[in-house]
């Protein structure tokens, strides 16, 4: 079974040691940010993803509505 090597760096990790600290850590904040659930503005369950740049969808009701790039707007 293979080790599991990105346990502090999160996502960044498949950056290995390039790019330096500072620029994965925030690449982990941002791809953790937008790949998070948010709540709906239309139904208010939290099944709302991210489709592409601004665009959100949500899971429960369908509702597709703007928001900022890597996060709703009312976030």
């Amino acid at each position: 079974m293979p080790r599991k090597r990105t346990k502090k760096v999160g996502v960044a990790g498949k950056f290995g040691p390039r790019y330096g600290f500072t620029l994965r850590r925030r690449y982990a904040e941002v791809a953790e940010k937008a790949a998070k659930l948010y709540q709906c503005p239309s139904c208010g369950s939290v099944k709302a993803r991210r489709v592409s740049t601004a665009i959100w969808q949500c899971r429960r009701c369908g509702t597709k509505f703007a928001g900022k790039a890597y996060q709703p707007a009312g976030s």
